[in-house]
């Protein structure tokens, strides 16, 4: 009897073993696979497939179309089939230290790569990641060993707008414990984005925890805002359920956002033990989020201590009608010679908008406005902004 009991548990155990292998398709392809010398392989299973490319900011750039133009976008590699139906590509350098993002493409169809759970949202766009380690500022983008802060979603009322919002809120380490006050920054989004876009792309909550572990930031609320005037929330995450991403959407640059931010800073000092004044506030943001903090801070000049313009628009549409941007020049004139603290100008030197941002640079030089300028390499890109927020944040509230 006993013999039998021990061969129906070796049966059973053999034949869940089968299921499993039969359920999850035999060993798994392992993908990315970081070697060593920091080379990547990427793999796919696809046996029937005719080609392979994988696609990913790791690789040159390339010129794509869009319904807004052409833009920098990144470049693609061959995959090459082996006897098991296995598709690889290894990079033929060491990729840089850096947050990376890619995906595949199978026979001209776009797909994630199903050996990488880790993924992110762009607008519409979901492309796997993953981290090559191994310089300081890189670092600074994993969870490290250190205290952390709160990351929280939270829901606020418009009266200038009409609805309820909702903002993405970071707390320093300590915040709900400490019964101290803190400042503010305020972090904006690109067109397209929302208040996930920071957390999630640019890793704000991970910097400030280390950055404010080594000593290089001093502690302070982040509140990340959705720019798009019209909406609630990000996609999935509001009552109009789940309509697709776009970045075709009513109320971005168009005066309303910038209209209503008061709002957004009556409701944090409310809710927040903030330093409710100038000096205990900065704004910054990217693309379109640059655009608004430009506007914002010289539209409410005793509002902001500290501005950061990363890859920003400057001017909106000839066609925009909106007091907000009237009288421009007036009111920088105004903002300036309350001196800010800072005011902090940074783009890549292949950026769409550097001649824009050149033009505005080359008129607060003929004004003799103090600003603080940071250039990079490359575009319109994350690599980017993330950097920015790296430099921007060690120079607040000192």
């Amino acid at each position: 009897m006993k013999r039998i009991s021990i061969l129906l548990v070796m049966s059973l155990i053999s034949a869940m073993a089968f299921a499993q292998q039969a359920l999850w398709g035999g060993a798994p392809v392992v993908s990315p696979e970081i070697h060593e010398d920091n080379t990547v392989t990427f793999r796919l299973k696809a046996p029937k497939a005719v080609t392979v490319q994988v696609t990913g900011d790791f690789l040159p750039s390339r010129q794509i179309e869009t319904p807004f133009g052409k833009f920098d976008g990144p470049g693609a590699a061959d995959l090459k089939e082996n006897q098991d139906g296995v598709w690889e590509y290894t990079t033929p350098e060491p990729l840089e230290p850096e947050l990376y993002s890619y995906t595949f493409i199978v026979d001209g169809l776009k797909i994630n790569d199903p050996s990488n759970v880790y993924m992110i949202r762009d607008v519409a766009s979901v492309t796997n990641v993953f981290i090559i380690g191994g310089n300081e500022r890189i670092d600074l983008y994993k969870v490290n060993k250190v205290p952390h802060g709160t990351v929280s979603k939270i829901w606020y009322n418009s009266p200038t707008l009409g609805m309820d919002r909702r903002l993405t809120v970071y707390t320093p380490a300590g915040y709900e414990t400490s019964g101290k006050r803190y400042p503010v920054f305020y972090l904006l989004h690109g067109m397209g984005g929302d208040e996930n876009a920071w957390s999630e792309l640019g890793r704000t909550a991970q910097i400030m925890d280390n950055l404010i572990a080594q000593g290089k930031a001093e502690p302070m609320i982040v509140v990340m805002t959705n720019g798009n005037a019209a909406l609630e929330a990000a996609p999935g995450e509001s009552s109009l359920g789940f309509a697709a991403p776009s970045m075709s959407l009513p109320k971005t640059m168009e005066g309303s956002f910038e209209t209503a931010f008061p709002d957004v800073v009556k409701f944090i000092d409310k809710t927040y033990r903030t330093q409710a004044n100038k000096q205990g506030r900065a704004i910054a943001g990217l693309s379109m989020g640059g655009f608004h903090s430009m506007h914002i801070s010289k539209q409410y000049p005793d509002m902001f201590n500290y501005v950061g313009l990363f890859s920003a628009a400057i001017m909106p549409d000839k066609s925009v009608k909106s007091p907000i941007y009237d009288d421009m020049e007036a009111k920088l004139a105004i903002q300036f010679a309350k001196k800010p603290a800072l005011y902090f100008i940074a783009i890549g030197n292949k950026d769409f908008l550097y001649q824009a941002n050149n033009e505005y640079r080359k008129m607060l030089d003929e004004k003799g406005y103090k600003y603080e300028y940071y250039e990079t390499g490359e575009g319109h890109i994350w690599k980017n902004w993330r950097i920015y927020l790296t430099e921007f944040a060690p120079k607040l509230f000192k």
